[in-house]
Order: structure tokens, then sequence, then C-alpha cells
């Protein structure tokens, strides 16, 4: 018996290391609740504000992409048929120069180029650039992706999230790394399902704590990866009120498949009830615990 290569120990070796810190790793507790809208088999539902254009773009390249199967499955046909083995018929193996399938080729071209300048990067651009300012009052969350589960954090009742740091980072107590010294962060929230309000632009901020994450609303049109190292904004704005799924668009880890949450899109009032509620640290007394 031949001795196992190099790479078939490696291999075993990272499946053994998986197995092993999977029971370290979080999985999120997804609430049993029944969510708002359709997944399939088409698009989703649309809830976001700007996802129109989105859905515009992906319905004309389907569209287009269906008109060249069928054109190009005619011609295929017809070659089949056309030119097949027959007595009294000889191959000839010159290029055959026909204008039509040139002309074809050049208005595919075109109308790609047009797509692509005429509709694709306007709406990119828009997605991309038109960011909301203050004077639109946006409401603002940071999103912390790890291995496996989104952390949301909330200013509190003033406002101003709490200062952050890795040093600070505890995953049960403190997912968010908020610096506990820091008074702007004493009454902040950090919960593991996200409460937006409606008809109001959303502004989040992505990091990672791990690995590259996909921060992914199917109904909101947006998906984003999560870069270690660096905070990337993504805005949006919710139309209609209910609860979505979330999920991470990205392959993350052996636990990916469990990487979800729940976005509430809610009244002002009722989020503003919930971060208060959420707020509030319950405290106990030693006769409480026995």
């Amino acid at each position: 018996m031949k001795a196992p290569s190099l790479c078939l120990l490696v291999i075993l070796a990272f499946c053994a290391l998986g197995e092993g810190t999977a029971l370290a790793q979080v999985v999120p507790d997804i609430p049993d609740v029944e969510i708002t809208g359709e997944y399939g088999p088409f698009l989703p539902t649309l809830a976001s504000k700007d996802g129109g254009e989105v859905d515009q773009l992906i319905s004309i390249l389907h569209w287009f992409m269906a008109v060249l199967f069928v054109g190009w499955g005619i011609f295929f046909v017809y070659c089949l048929v056309r030119f097949r083995q027959r007595e009294g018929h000889q191959a000839k193996y010159e290029p055959i120069k026909a204008k039509v399938s040139k002309y074809g080729e050049i208005a595919v071209a075109g109308f790609e180029v047009a797509l692509l300048v005429g509709l694709s990067m306007p709406i990119w651009a828009s997605v991309k650039n038109d960011r909301p300012t203050e004077a639109d009052n946006p409401f603002r969350v940071r999103v912390i992706a790890e291995q496996f589960q989104w952390n949301f954090h909330y200013p509190g009742a003033d406002g101003v999230f709490g200062k952050t740091g890795a040093e600070f980072v505890d995953t049960a107590e403190n997912p968010a790394g908020i610096d506990p010294n820091d008074p702007g962060g004493q009454d902040d929230v950090v919960k593991g399902e996200l409460h937006i309000p409606v008809d109001r632009p959303i502004i989040a901020d992505l990091s990672s704590k791990d690995v590259i994450h996909s921060f992914f609303l199917p109904v909101m049109r947006v998906k984003q990866d999560t870069i270690p190292g660096m905070r990337i904004p993504v805005w949006f704005e919710a139309t209609m009120t209910g609860i979505f799924e979330i999920a991470c668009a990205q392959l993350c880890g052996n636990n990916h498949y469990s990487m979800k949450a729940l976005m509430y899109v809610q009244s002002e009032q009722e989020v503003e009830d919930w971060i208060k509620k959420a707020s509030i640290v319950e405290e106990f007394d030693e006769d409480d615990l026995d």
C-alpha cells in the first residue's frame, strides 16, 4: 500500500481542525418567526426605495440572454440540419464569409456596450455615490461580522457610538469591542438582530473580525463584502415594514450555512422603544442567583 500523499495529509489535518473548532464557534439562535414577502423562484420581494433600478437591470440582462439563447439555438439546429453528412456533398474547409453572422455579432457587441455605459454604470454610480447626507437624517448602525454570526451595534439614547478597540473584544460579553471606560458607549446596544425604521435612509458600516463575509439583504438589493481591517459603508431605505432575512453570501467557513439573522423594519417609535428597552441593564441580587 502506498503511503498517503502530503496533500491528503494536509486535507485531513484541516478537516480535523475544522471539526475541533466548530464547537467553539458561535452559531446564532434565530427565532422562529414568519418571514415577510416571497423569496423565489423569481426575484424576492422588493422592499427598498432604490432596488427597482437593480431589478430593471437584472430583467433586461435576463431577457437579453434569453434572446441570445433562442437565436443561437435556432442557428445551431439550422447548421446541424443544413450541413449534415449526405451523399453527393463534400465538406469544404475554407472559412465562410457570412455577413449575417458578422452583423449579428456587431449588434450584440453594440447592445452590450450600450447596456454597460447607458444603464449599468449609471445605476452603479447612483447606488455607490449618492450617500445620504446629515440633512437626510440617516439612521446609523454598525455591522460586525464574525464566524458565524452578525452583530449589530446601535448608539444609545445619546446618539453617539462608543469607542471600540480590538483589545476590548469578548465574544460572549462584548462582541463589538466597546471601550467600557468610554461614557459614549455606556448606553450602546449590541444585538444579533437588525432593527431599522421604515422610510428613512439607513447607513450601515460593515466590518469583520476574522475572515471575509458578505452582508446580503435580498429584499433591499444590498450585497457587500465585509473585509477585516476595513469599515465599508452601505446605504438603503426600506419602503415596507416586516421581518426579513439577512444572509452571508460569501463562503466563510465550516458553519457558513448558519450565518444568518433577521431584519425588523418598523416604525420610528418602535425602533426607539426597542433600543431603549435593550439598553437597560438588569441588576441582580445574590439571592436571585440561588
